[in-house]
């Protein structure tokens, strides 16, 4: 089951909840015919991707799958059996001379296993990432098969403590997605939707206020792949298919560096999950519903 959230307390990133005093109104997942050749429709041109409503209070509205297991059984008879495999292009602000000197926050190995798998994706793009690699950039957003959303400019934290990531200053943090927003659109992609990853999934109701005007909805997980610093691409495949269930969005890395096996795990995940019988969707078709 898929829900939209405005949460009261924080969730805190990898998949962990903390004090969610939650307000959730279900979204229907509805079961779409999928185009030949590949799991999910084509966009519609000049069609707009699903935007829900502000929440409570006006805060930024938080997309994600609850793992609670309240609500309708996901297991139940003619449930849509969609996921959505979801990719992390993570780069910070001062990693430029490590860059420079050779490290590969890219990983093209990826992004062409995707294509020949035919799996539509969503890539959450931080702005440096998109500065670093604009042709890159450009490919994906341009590409029908995937989306890019916006992961921040610099992948700082926006509440602290978060896995020791320096944190934005509440005051700065409209204007750093909306930077992280032009530096991906600088690079002529044209697919970019208005979704927000926090960098480690951290935030709180001060970051959900301060990121209203921006128009973004929030966009969470329930399935950690533990691809980022695993060098077991099995572990990482197995991880993901242990969790994945209808409606389940997955988060991985889009970073060789840091995410060195993801293309293996994925060459694996991918069959297994048709041969049980799902099919891929972007986030934007997960919560159109």
């Amino acid at each position: 089951m898929i829900v939209l959230t405005v949460l009261g307390g924080v969730l805190a990133g990898c998949g962990d909840s903390e004090g969610t005093r939650a307000r959730t109104a279900v979204l229907p997942t509805a079961s779409r015919e999928p185009v030949k050749g590949s799991d999910s429709p084509s966009p519609v041109p000049g069609s707009s991707p699903p935007v829900p409503a502000r929440g409570p209070a006006g805060l930024t509205p938080v997309f994600e799958r609850r793992a609670d297991g309240s609500g309708p059984r996901d297991t139940a008879a003619g449930a849509d059996k969609a996921v959505a495999l979801t990719f992390d292009a993570d780069m910070t602000a001062d990693q430029g001379p490590r860059a420079a000197d050779g490290e590969h926050f890219d990983n093209p190995a990826l992004i062409a296993s995707l294509r020949r798998l035919k799996v539509p994706s969503t890539v959450f793009m931080t702005g440096r990432w998109a500065q670093e690699y604009p042709a890159q950039a450009r490919a994906i957003g341009n590409d029908p098969l995937f989306e890019i959303a916006n992961h921040s400019f610099s992948h700082y934290a926006f509440s602290a403590p978060c896995y020791g990531l320096p944190a934005v200053a509440e005051a700065d943090m409209r204007a750093d997605v909306e930077r992280a927003f032009t530096a991906i659109r600088r690079t002529g992609a044209r697919q970019v939707v208005p979704y927000f990853r926090f960098p480690g999934g951290c935030y709180d109701d001060a970051a959900l206020k301060a990121l209203a005007p921006t128009g973004v909805t929030a966009v969470q997980w329930d399935v950690v792949s533990g691809d980022a610093f695993a060098t077991d691409a099995d572990a990482v495949a197995e991880q993901v298919l242990d969790g994945v269930k209808p409606g389940s969005l997955v988060v991985m890395h889009c970073t060789r560096s840091a995410a060195p096996v993801t293309d293996d795990a994925v060459r694996r995940i991918v069959p297994e999950l048709r041969e049980r019988g799902y099919r891929f969707v972007k986030v934007s078709e997960l919560m159109g519903g």
